[in-house]
């Protein structure tokens, strides 16, 4: 898929907002892309998995034997992924603040894993569930994404292949522009804190 076609995506479903918003890293922006919602059409979500996997290299889909995603925003394009891929899904979660495996779902010893995200907007969520994925006895090759909104810049430690890349400008509180700052400030994301 193309940038323009994945945007289109996003657009049809009302899936890219505009105003004032608090990103679930803290910072803020007049862009929010509320990958629910242009995940919440089955055939749309499988066409963007299926675009995404195509942007893996061969050799790397070849290898991976597992989808590991975190909840929430992660969930249904890691369940896509692990389709498009016809390898299991599975999911972390963050019952008192840091990730785990629950649900019963296990990673083996070795297990050569993708972690799948919704939007990559800092890293810092990817970074933690590696961890995670590494500590359960799993090993990251790669990380995917349908967004990276750091326009390329973000280092999550392997290698990452994201469908397409945004830089929507991101401010911390203290250094908003007077017209974001005049907007009321709304927190669409999973994660309050």
């Amino acid at each position: 898929m193309t940038e323009e076609e994945v945007l289109a995506e996003f657009r049809a479903s009302r899936a890219l907002l505009e105003g004032h918003f608090v990103l679930s890293s803290g910072r803020h922006s007049a862009y929010y892309l509320q990958c629910a919602r242009v995940l919440m059409d089955p055939e749309r979500a499988g066409r963007l998995a299926i675009g995404l996997a195509q942007k893996l290299p061969r050799d790397l889909r070849s290898q991976i034997r597992k989808v590991v995603s975190p909840a929430m925003g992660g969930i249904i394009i890691g369940h896509e992924m692990g389709r498009a891929l016809s390898v299991e899904a599975i999911f972390l979660e963050r019952p008192e603040g840091t990730f785990e495996l629950r649900r019963g779902f296990e990673i083996n010893e070795g297990d050569k894993v993708l972690l799948v995200e919704d939007v990559i907007t800092t890293g810092l969520s990817s970074r933690e569930a590696i961890k995670a994925v590494e500590a359960a006895g799993g090993k990251v090759l790669a990380a995917a994404a349908l967004v990276d909104r750091t326009g390329g810049s973000v280092d999550l430690g392997v290698p990452f292949h994201p469908l397409v890349t945004i830089n929507f400008p991101t401010y911390a509180e203290d250094e908003l522009p007077a017209e974001l700052a005049a907007l009321p400030a709304i927190k669409p994301g999973s994660r309050k804190k």
